[in-house]
């Protein structure tokens, strides 16, 4: 399939880089559905109406969504509990688009505009003090998000990505190697955000007891 083809599957996908379909983002997953190695049902964001638009461009017939990749649904918004949040700064490493706003060891907010309720943030917040608000009610797949907010996503990822690799956290992508060397001190890093996590841990944890009368 031709590099126009490819490109096509990816402009009929809705750019949240949620990485339900098993792929690290839209584009890996467009590439993947071009040379065949995809199916066209594993795209959740996009819903029904996402699967009809790729059987469209690839000539194949229409099937429900694949259930191991999620449900379709509204399009939701993460939020965060400001008044438990730690500022560990892990929801700012696996946002796409760059969408929430803080740092290290001060509170985190989430730009409403920029977020494309992947729901990459919820899992890695160690206080679980972010939850995601339905924002569309009664609305799921491509009803709830439009042409205009998937090009802002995807410009706001392809921005992200540019940021990463001119600080070197990210290959090029035509520079991208099979599995990327690990740095000698990649232990001793890991070692100390664990330490900064966990005492940021007990500070809130202090924080959530009550209060011993003298």
């Amino acid at each position: 399939m031709t590099r126009m083809q490819r490109d096509r599957l990816l402009d009929a996908l809705p750019q949240t880089q949620c990485t339900r379909c098993g792929y690290p983002d839209c584009a890996g997953y467009a590439a993947a559905m071009a040379d065949g190695s995809a199916d066209i049902d594993r795209c959740p964001p996009g819903g029904a109406e996402g699967v009809r638009r790729l059987a469209q461009l690839l000539g194949r017939d229409e099937r429900p969504l694949d259930p191991g990749c999620g449900s379709e649904g509204p399009r939701t918004l993460a939020v965060i509990d400001e008044a438990w949040c730690i500022g560990c700064t892990r929801c700012l490493e696996v946002c796409p688009t760059d969408a929430i706003l803080g740092f290290h060891k001060r509170m985190h907010t989430v730009i409403e505009a920029h977020c494309t309720g992947c729901e990459l943030c919820v899992p890695v917040c160690p206080v679980d003090c972010i939850g995601l608000e339905v924002v569309t009610p009664g609305l799921s797949g491509w009803a709830a998000w439009s042409q205009k907010q998937a090009d802002h996503a995807r410009q706001r990822y392809a921005a992200r990505r540019r940021r990463l690799q001119a600080a070197g956290a990210e290959p090029s992508p035509e520079n991208t190697p099979t599995q990327a060397p690990v740095p000698a001190d990649a232990d001793a890093d890991a070692a100390r955000k664990r330490r900064i996590v966990e005492a940021a841990l007990a500070r809130a944890r202090a924080a959530r007891q009550p209060a011993t009368p003298d």
